[in-house]
C-alpha cells in the first residue's frame, strides 16, 4: 500500500483494534489510571537515558509509557533537553499526554503485539505520512507492547527522536527488555491493590 504523502488529506490506515473494551476493563482491574503517573514518568526517563547509551548519545529526547483505549494516554512522559539534561515540559509536550489513535506508531505496536523498530521513519511509506512526523519532526521510533499476564496488550513503552538512529537488533532487544521490566512493575502494583 502506498500513500501520496504530499496530499495532506491522505492518512495511512490505522489497524483495527479488536481488544479495546477488554484492554479498558483490564486497566481498571489493575488500577492503572489514564492520567500522568510519576512512577511511569521516572521509568520513561530511565528508558530514554539507557537508549541514549545504547547508541552512544547522551539521551533520547522523548520516551513514553502509552496506555491505549479508544485514545492514547501517555501516562509516562520524558522530554529531554537534547543532550543537555531534562528540559521543562512545554505546553505542547503536555498536549502529548492524550491523543488520537492516528497520531504516532504505538497503536500499530498494540494491534500487532510485536515490537517495532523504525531506524528512519522516512524509509517506511506506511509511516512517513503520520502526523507525528510533520508536527513533531519525529524521525525514529523504537517501541514494544506491554502484554500483561492475562495476554492483554495494555499499551507500549517507546522512545522517539528527531534524528534517524541505528537501533538494529540491540535496540529491538533493549526495548523488549524494558517492556518486560515495566510489566513486572505493573504486576507488583496490581498485587499491592489485591
Amino acid at each position: 500500500m502506498t500513500y501520496d504523502v504530499s496530499d495532506p488529506t491522505v492518512r495511512p490506515l490505522q489497524p483495527v483494534d479488536q481488544e479495546v473494551s477488554r484492554r479498558a476493563m483490564r486497566l481498571r482491574e489493575i488500577g492503572l489510571g489514564l492520567g500522568p503517573d510519576e512512577e511511569f514518568d521516572a521509568f520513561a526517563r530511565h528508558v530514554a537515558e539507557d537508549a541514549g547509551g545504547l547508541i552512544g548519545t547522551r539521551d533520547i529526547p522523548f520516551a513514553f509509557v502509552n496506555l491505549i483505549t479508544d485514545r492514547q494516554h501517555i501516562t509516562g512522559l520524558y522530554v529531554g533537553g537534547q543532550g543537555s539534561g531534562p528540559a521543562t515540559v512545554s505546553a505542547s509536550a503536555m498536549d502529548l499526554r492524550e491523543g488520537p489513535l492516528d497520531f504516532g506508531f504505538c497503536p500499530h505496536v498494540v494491534v500487532r503485539r510485536k515490537a517495532l523498530v523504525l531506524d528512519d521513519v522516512c524509509d517506511y511509506p506506511r509511516f512517513v505520512g503520520n502526523p507525528i512526523v510533520d508536527q513533531l519532526g519525529i524521525r525514529t521510533y523504537l517501541g514494544a507492547p506491554l502484554i500483561d499476564r492475562t495476554g492483554t496488550t495494555l499499551g507500549t513503552i517507546c522512545v522517539v527522536d528527531r534524528e534517524p538512529r541505528p537501533w538494529g537488533h540491540h535496540g529491538l532487544n533493549f526495548i523488549k527488555e524494558r517492556a518486560a521490566a515495566l510489566m513486572q512493575q505493573i504486576h507488583r502494583r496490581e498485587e499491592r491493590l489485591g
